[in-house]
């Protein structure tokens, strides 16, 4: 999903406050095993964000079927679970292509902004090393209620060895969700299109669909769909509800 964006400002404020208390719940410390769904242990204002985002998928995205008498009462923000955020998710992504699930997270991603939050940004954060590895500092401990628990690590961009690199160790959304479409139209080519169109600060994002693991390299610019190797990947068939194990490339990236 592509929320490692719009909400940098809330998560400022609610860190100084000391809010963010999502923490991985395993024994270990660490996210479990491929093959073993990770144990997150979510505070209030992680549901809320959960609660927030779910609803915005909901609104841009949702089904425009009747909904049923019982289900017409709106969850409040904090009722909200990571699962029924990925559901929302799920829902968005069926009968849709994969341009119009980018298109839906790009305007969930604007209703989160302020109006000319892009030229602000533009204008704080030019497209320098310094802003590449703000960014990737920023990541790390605002967003680990999203994606998991992460790193900043060296990297290089274009000849220069910058810390603007960020290491997933096993995204929270892809393992929730087992889906490489959802993976790739609702998360990395949405975030990588909203900070290098909207924000003018390049970002690279390559998952890696074996481990789930993801590594974000803010400062470089971004292959083509045609020639990004994750648009190329076959369904996680062992994990994924809706895969397809016949075909040599997700459906949900040939749509």
């Amino acid at each position: 999903m592509a929320a490692i964006t719009s909400l940098q400002a809330i998560h400022l404020k609610l860190g100084r406050r000391g809010s963010i208390r999502c923490g991985i719940a395993e024994p270990s410390g660490v996210p479990a095993p491929v093959g073993q769904k990770t144990r997150y242990k979510d505070g209030l204002a992680e549901r809320v964000f959960m609660g927030l985002f779910a609803r915005k998928m909901d609104k841009f995205g949702g089904s425009k079927k009747k909904k049923k008498k019982d289900e017409t009462k709106e969850k409040e923000f904090w009722e909200y679970d990571y699962e029924s955020f990925v559901e929302v998710s799920k829902g968005v992504m069926q009968g849709r292509s994969r341009a119009q699930q980018q298109e839906v997270v790009r305007e969930v991603l604007l209703s989160m902004l302020p109006p000319g939050a892009p030229e602000q940004f533009r204008k704080l954060f030019p497209p320098t090393k310094w802003a590449a590895e703000f960014n990737a500092a920023l990541t790390v401990p605002f967003f680990h209620w999203l994606v998991g628990p992460s790193q900043v690590i060296e990297v290089e961009v274009n000849g220069v060895k910058q810390r603007s690199g960020v290491r997933i160790k096993k995204c929270r959304y892809l393992e929730n969700s087992g889906c490489v479409g959802m993976c790739v139209n609702m998360c990395k080519i949405p975030t990588q299109d909203f900070f290098t169109n909207e924000f003018g600060l390049p970002l690279t994002m390559n998952p890696n669909f074996e481990d789930m693991s993801c590594e974000m390299i803010y400062g470089q610019v971004p292959p083509t769909f045609e020639e990004d190797p994750a648009t190329k990947q076959p369904c996680l068939a062992d994990i994924c509800s809706i895969a397809n194990p016949s075909s040599p490339v997700c459906p949900k990236l040939q749509a």
